[in-house]
C-alpha cells in the first residue's frame, strides 16, 4: 500500500490542533505538507517487502576462487537512521556493519548499503533492521553465513522517559557460519 500523503496531512493538522496551537498561522500552514513530503522519503521502504528489495538490489558477481570458504567481504560503518515504531520516535548515529561468506558470488558493496538505508526506511525496531538485512544479503547473494551488527542512539531514551543522552543500543544478527564459528567471529569482532 503506498503512503498516503493526503491522510498524512490531515492527521498532522489534527496532531497540530491537539497540541494547542494554530494550524493555520504562518509558521505551521504548510507544515502538514512538508510533514506529509517528508515521511514518503523517510519511510520509503514500508512500500516493499523484504523479497521486492532483494529483486531491487540484485547486482552480483561471479566469484570462484580456490579455497575462498572462509573469505569474508565487511563494509562497516553504514550510516542509517530509522523510527521507532513504539514511540515514532528517531533512531539515529546508527552504524550497521555487514558481513558475509560469499558462495561463487559477491553483491555490489554499494548495494549493501542501499538495502541497509531501505530497510531503516520503516517503523522499526533495531533488532529487525539487523534480521531484516540478513535476510536480504543471504538471498542476493546465496549464503547463509551473513553477520549484521547495528550501533545506535535511540531518542524514545535520550530525549524522553529516562534521558539518557549517551546511552547507546547494539544489536547482533547471527547467520550460518557466523553463529556457529568463533573464529569467523574473532574475524568479524576485532
Amino acid at each position: 500500500m503506498p503512503i498516503d500523503t493526503e491522510e498524512i496531512k490531515k492527521h498532522i493538522r489534527g496532531i497540530i490542533i491537539a497540541l494547542g496551537d494554530d494550524p493555520d498561522r504562518p509558521g505551521l500552514v504548510d507544515t502538514p505538507k512538508r510533514v506529509a513530503k517528508m515521511y514518503e522519503k523517510v519511510f520509503e521502504g514500508m512500500n516493499y517487502t523484504n523479497d521486492q528489495i532483494a529483486e531491487m538490489f540484485d547486482k552480483t558477481f561471479d566469484m570462484t576462487t580456490e579455497n575462498a570458504e572462509n573469505d569474508m567481504v565487511v563494509i562497516r560503518d553504514i550510516d542509517v537512521f530509522s523510527y521507532c515504531e513504539h514511540h515514532l520516535a528517531l533512531m539515529y548515529d546508527m552504524k550497521v556493519t555487514v558481513a558475509y561468506i560469499p558462495k561463487n558470488k559477491v553483491i555490489g558493496i554499494s548495494k549493501i548499503a542501499r538495502i541497509a538505508d531501505m530497510v531503516s526506511k520503516r517503523l522499526q525496531l533495531q533488532e529487525r533492521i539487523g534480521t531484516d538485512i540478513a535476510q536480504i544479503v543471504a538471498k542476493v547473494c546465496g549464503t547463509e553465513d551473513v553477520a549484521v551488527l547495528i550501533e545506535g542512539s535511540h531518542s524514545c531514551m535520550t530525549a524522553r522517559g529516562i534521558k539518557k543522552s549517551n546511552a547507546k543500543t547494539s544489536t547482533t544478527t547471527l547467520r550460518g557460519r557466523f553463529k556457529t564459528d568463533l573464529s569467523i567471529q574473532n574475524q568479524l569482532f576485532r
